[in-house]
């Protein structure tokens, strides 16, 4: 602690004399640029005592065009960071050893070819390699006691061991056989073990066919509860369990839920009596239009308390409070994401945090006291703690990212939609802009369908703010944070409330004068490219558009994406319900309706929303004589991962719309 101590005195030093540097500096714009610059947090640890949370850090590396990520500490007090990790192979998942003696994280170092947990003793010292593990490792969980790790491992891919560099041919029988990131998917489930921290025996808990994610130990350390489906086919729906088994080789296990939807998330009482975890509001196979509730089920099993059931509104990351009276939860309300906490005795719901601003990760800390993520629309997350109903900053990670830039203005509106749906959005305004000039607007539409635009710190909308155009989020049906109804009202009926409402949100803009009408974008990414093409072919005002993984003729993506299970439950087999499939593929049919010029992107790799759904709409547009072009990212999957693609998109991005948006100049 010593150094820590040495090296806060130089980062206050430091701090002091870039604060007294920056008064005199003039904030700039946000550029594609800054992409490299910009860091992330996540997946905080808070250590036994409390005194401690733990947490990557990742940072872009240009000359390598990657991301790495170390470990470091902050203290409670918030007056404290220690870096822990500092390799060009990074590290993750660090977890505090029960005593608090040990951080372990996972490493690939040392030329491993697989993540390995490493421990370091956090009196000093270099950290030691804990395991030699031969399966892919999804996941791990100390002991009560620090004697014992369980461990979620892959079963080994056998069919990539041949001796040339010719892989094997891939043998498909599931009935899910693709998925993004993972690929093609044969017969490799995902099963629970137990490793012997001192003997470094590793005894297998669970086999066969079916996945177990999700381990949790009890207080008393003699239980692990556990995730399965152990439907006869589990790839034809969502029907997740709870279960409980001894933590030793050969033990059965024991069903506690028997919810034909999905249960997930749990977590143990500090009494070891009940179980807190998530349960879906349906009961179907197919739960995309869904919002988990917060339930509480005996050890034992039967008829769960659900404490959320009334509240109408998604709950995640749930987490006992230390004295075992209360879980806290964050929820999503209407733009916002809070900390809340519910009484076990009561089901009283305790608001924790309020305002404009989003939470996006919790651990407990001590009786009333929570460890979190936060974000708001001029900042990225920093960790803080919530005591008492109070926040308090923990990290100024982001300082300076933001020292010398000058971000969007941020607020809210509500617009009604031509069928009277009221919907709630949010504005990005350019720093300083006028306030009575029209300005070229874009309209970025968020993905999911099922996720929410919060006021929290979005770099891509910023990025197009700073590039001088008023930029609209949409909160359009089919999103979560305004209850159940309005998340499932477009169920197998996409392209029409959801465009109803992005028009809707389009005039209100016009009708106050903020946008200009003849300067009009649009853009998104995945359903938000997918609603992009809905919208440009059901109304020619966009004079641009850049549609990212996205997909217009819909009868074409069965069997070449990964929602096979969704199209089946919600559109019916493609030779069963012809038509319904026909009608959503409006874009592509009647793309002679097209008059906006469109970029389209893609990942090549990606298996959510294959890139031939933007080929296709290019082609299509191509063929038309529409301005049109295809971007596609070598080896990126639905999400783009290399810094630099990251940067090129959000350059591609600007450069067309202010081809059409923007006045020429003479």
């Amino acid at each position: 602690m010593m150094n820590s101590r040495f090296l806060l005195l130089a980062l206050l030093t430091l701090g002091g004399f870039s604060s007294l540097a920056q008064t005199s500096v003039k904030k700039r714009p946000l550029t594609p640029r800054d992409i490299y610059r910009l860091q992330t947090i996540s997946d905080l640890q808070v250590s036994p005592d409390g005194k401690w949370v733990a947490y990557g850090l990742s940072t872009v590396d240009s000359t390598k065009d990657k991301r790495n990520t170390d470990i470091w500490m902050v203290s409670w007090n918030g007056q404290e960071s220690v870096q822990l990790t500092n390799t060009p192979e990074g590290e993750s998942k660090p977890r505090f050893s029960p005593d608090g003696k040990y951080l372990s994280f996972v490493s690939a170092r040392q030329g491993a070819t697989k993540g390995q947990i490493w421990l370091m003793d956090r009196r000093g010292g270099e950290a030691r390699k804990l395991t030699d593990l031969k399966n892919d490792l999804e996941d791990y969980v100390w002991s009560p006691d620090g004697k014992k790790i369980a461990m979620v491992l892959r079963d080994v891919d056998y069919a990539d061991s041949a001796k040339t560099k010719v892989r094997k041919p891939y043998v498909l029988d599931r009935y899910h056989f693709k998925a993004d990131v993972r690929g093609y998917l044969e017969n490799s489930p995902v099963h629970l073990y137990v490793f012997d921290v001192t003997t470094k025996k590793l005894d297998t808990l669970t086999t066969g066919i079916y996945d177990e994610t999700s381990p949790v130990w009890s207080p008393d350390g003699s239980q692990i509860a556990f995730v399965s489906n152990r439907t006869q086919e589990p790839d034809r729906n969502q029907n997740t369990d709870i279960y409980v088994i001894d933590a030793r080789k050969g033990a059965a296990f024991k069903q506690l839920t028997t919810w034909t939807g999905s249960d997930n998330s749990p977590a143990w009482s500090p009494d070891g009596k009940t179980i807190a975890y998530l349960r879906s509001t349906a009961s179907g196979n197919f739960l995309m239009y869904d919002q988990p509730v917060l339930a509480v089920i005996s050890r034992e099993g039967g008829e769960p308390a659900l404490l959320s059931k009334t509240l109408d509104r998604p709950v995640r990351n749930p987490h006992w409070t230390k004295d075992g009276q209360a879980i806290g939860v964050l929820i999503q309300d209407d733009r916002q994401a809070y900390v809340g906490q519910y009484t076990v005795a009561t089901g009283k719901l305790t608001k924790l945090t309020s305002g404009n601003r989003a939470f996006s990760d919790l651990e407990a800390v001590s009786a009333n006291n929570w460890a979190t993520l936060m974000s708001d629309p001029q900042t990225p997350p920093e960790l803080y703690a919530v005591e008492n109903g109070i926040t308090r900053r923990l990290t100024h990670v982001h300082d300076a990212f933001l020292a010398p830039l000058e971000l969007a203005q941020v607020e809210g509106f509500t617009s009604r939609s031509k069928d009277g749906a009221q919907v709630s959005n949010i504005l990005y305004r350019p720093a300083n802009a006028p306030a009575n000039k029209k300005l070229p607007t874009i309209l970025y539409i968020h993905g999911g369908p099922v996720s929410q635009d919060e006021f929290s710190f979005d770099l891509t909308r910023q990025l197009l703010a700073a590039g001088g155009y008023a930029v609209v989020a949409v909160n359009y049906r089919g999103s979560n944070g305004r209850g159940i109804e309005h998340t499932k009202a477009i169920y197998a009926d996409w392209g029409n409330k959801e465009v109803l409402d992005i028009l809707g949100a389009t005039d209100y803009v016009v009708e106050k004068g903020i946008a200009d009408p003849e300067r009009l974008g649009i853009g998104g990414w995945s359903y938000g490219g997918i609603l992009t093409n809905y919208t440009i072919a059901t109304d020619t005002r966009f004079k641009a558009a850049a549609s990212g993984a996205g997909s217009s003729l819909q009868l074409s993506m069965y069997g070449i994406d990964q929602y096979t299970n969704q199209y089946e439950n919600e559109l019916g087999a493609p030779w069963k319900n012809t038509d319904k499939w026909l009608k959503l593929s409006y874009p592509f049919l009647k793309a002679d309706r097209i008059k906006t010029p469109t970029i389209f992107m893609a990942g090549e790799k990606d298996f959510n929303v294959p890139s031939a759904g933007s080929e296709q709409m290019f082609q299509a547009l191509r063929s038309l004589g529409i301005p049109t072009q295809l971007i596609i990212y070598p080896g990126q999957f639905h999400g783009i991962t290399v810094p630099s693609y990251q940067k090129d998109r959000a350059d591609r991005y600007l450069q067309w719309f202010d081809k059409y948006l923007k006045p020429k100049t003479t």
